[in-house]
Formats: structure tokens, sequence, C-alpha cells
């Protein structure tokens, strides 16, 4: 069971659920309690989400738990319940997994592995159909150099898409969606809309990485100092005056190579489009504002599909609120379905 299905249990009406979890310590740390009482506080993640829980003195797995240290990997084997202080685990067990146990964890669960198998391949197929050979090869070479740390990472830190593959996800559905407005914009330039939409976030594998085998992304020194756009911005440019001596790179055609350039960090700099949300300059041409705004629109609907999947009701159909939308979220209106009698 993973952490996630346990939220939604112990969330919607209080009810204990018993589960095997494998996970990983994000965080274990020894505490006391205001009367001196001894107990650990343990921060668990296994990539769907994360929980935080006290281990009593008391406990039969106190000991245990008491040699965990940050970053190991365990199977947690107990009853699962939430109140008013969070969660709580009674009946505790707890063993080290096996190596292969490691690889799997990581990896996810089958079902998410075929998931992200299968944005891994729309990518690199959307990338392989980009006509300007400037811009497919800037885009190809950026999935061969650092498509491990493309595949990890997240898309956020707290927000949207805020997990081990989460960018990845983020970036495929951009791109979809792209797919599907391309024939009603046909005016705009789409491999410059495509190219943006795979850049938009790339400084996001150095601010929000994920380690090898780790479902935390620790803070970095070059994410806090600069930012995703910032490193973005370089990144390219990077990549860009590394293939200028390629022939296929220095093919003439139009538009100009540096104008193709200049338009694509424009993307990257103003995806986010206004600069009290962190742009640098405000969308200027048609590409950018369809760019700034596919992205809001897969941001939104993921954060409000985590909302009805982790918050409870508190009336029917309205759900607790949840940062950083705008007043609470409504269950959304069904499908219309004919009535068979």
């Amino acid at each position: 069971m993973t952490l996630q299905e346990i939220a939604k249990v112990t969330l919607a009406d209080g009810s204990a659920v018993k589960a095997e979890v494998p996970c990983q310590v994000a965080r274990a740390r020894e505490n006391v309690t205001k009367a001196g009482k001894p107990y650990l506080e343990l921060e668990i993640s296994d990539g769907t989400a994360t929980e935080k829980f006290k281990i009593w003195e008391d406990s039969d797995a106190y000991d245990t738990c008491h040699d965990l240290h940050d970053g190991d990997c365990v199977r947690l084997d107990g009853s699962f319940w939430r109140n008013q202080y969070g969660l709580n685990v009674d009946r505790l067990r707890v063993r080290r997994l096996e190596k292969q146990e490691v690889v799997d964890l990581f990896a996810g669960t089958p079902e998410r592995r075929a998931a992200l198998e299968r944005d891994w391949t729309d990518v690199t197929a959307f990338v392989a159909a980009i006509e300007d050979p400037r811009l497919r090869l800037l885009a190809q070479t950026y999935l061969q150099e650092y498509g491990e740390k493309f595949r990890r990472a997240a898309a956020a830190r707290d927000y949207h898409h805020a997990r081990r593959g989460g960018l990845l996800e983020h970036t495929t559905q951009m791109l979809r969606a792209g797919a599907a407005l391309a024939p009603v914009y046909p005016t705009l330039n789409w491999d410059l809309v495509r190219t943006g939409i795979l850049f938009h976030d790339c400084g996001k594998l150095w601010e929000l990485d994920y380690q090898a085998q780790g479902f935390v992304s620790p803070m970095t020194t070059i994410g806090e100092l600069l930012g995703h756009i910032t490193i973005g911005i370089e990144l390219v440019n990077k990549l860009w005056r590394s293939l200028e001596a390629n022939p296929e790179f220095a093919a003439p055609g139009q538009p100009p190579r540096e104008f193709v350039r200049e338009h694509l960090l424009h993307l990257i700099a103003s995806h986010h489009g206004q600069k009290e949300y962190g742009a640098p300059v405000t969308p200027r041409t048609p590409e950018a504002w369809m760019l700034h705004h596919i992205d809001n629109i897969d941001a939104h609907l993921e954060m409000l599909a985590q909302t009805y999947a982790e918050k409870t009701q508190t009336s029917p159909g309205i759900y607790d609120y949840r940062r950083p939308l705008e007043g609470r979220a409504i269950a959304p209106l069904p499908k219309w379905m004919e009535k068979t009698e």
C-alpha cells in the first residue's frame, strides 16, 4: 500500500488501516516531550506522499527505529490511523529492504513505472518531430546529456507535480496539450513552443533534483542563488554554443539562428507570466503566451487532482483548502449520462 492510499483512507473518516509500506526515511530525529518523555520522530516518503509520525519509548519498535538514519530504506508493517495530531502507527514492525526491493521502491509502482515510460517515449517522439534542425538537435542533445536527471526531477517543491518524476509528467502533459492546440492556432511557430515546453523548467534539474536513490529533493546553493529560470537560460546558452560547430546545427535556413535562440530564451524567461510570480519579463510573443497558459493549465489541474486525492470534504462537494489555490476546491460536475431503467 502506498502512503497516498493510506492518507486517503485515514483522512476520509478516521479509519485505521493495516498495511505494509516500503519507504525511505527522509528524516529520523530523537526528541523529548515537555515532561521529559523520549520519542522518535520519523519522516518517511515513498514517492506518492510524505508523512511524519512519532514512536514512543514504550513501543516495541523503538529500539529498531532508534538505529535508523536519514536515507535508510525500510518496510513498515502496522496499523495506520490519524487524529488531530497527525498520523499514528500501532503494532509497528520494521525491517530494512533488500537490494532489489530498494531498486523497485525508487522505480515506483508497476503502474507508475509504466506511465513514466510512456511519458518518456512521448517526449522523445515530440522532440524527433521538431522540423527546425537547430531546435531539434538542441532538444535531442539535452535529453541525451541530462535525460537521467530530467526523468527523476520534480516540477515543484510543494504545489504541483512535487514528486520524483514530476517534471517528466508535467512536461509531457504540456506537450500533449500543445499538440491538441496546434491545429486550432496554426500560425504559431509550434517548433518553438514545443522546444520551449521542454526547456521551460530545465533549471529544475538543479533546483529540484532528486538523489539517484532518494525521495528527498535537497536544497542546492545554485538553486537558491539563481532560481530555475536563470539556470535554464544559462543551460540553453551553454548547449547552443556547444553545437555551433555541428554541420546540421549550422546549416543555413530561416529564421536566422540567432533569432531562434533569442526567442527560445524569451519563452524560458517569461513562462511565469507576471513579474510578481517571478518572471524576469512578461510574455511578448504568441508563442510565449501559449507556453505560459499551457503551463498554468496543467499546473492548476494537477493541484486540483491532488486536492481531491488528499483533502477531505468539509461539506458535501467542498474540499478543505489547499495552497496555493484561490478558495476551496469544489467537486467537479460529473459527465452527462443517459438514465436507463
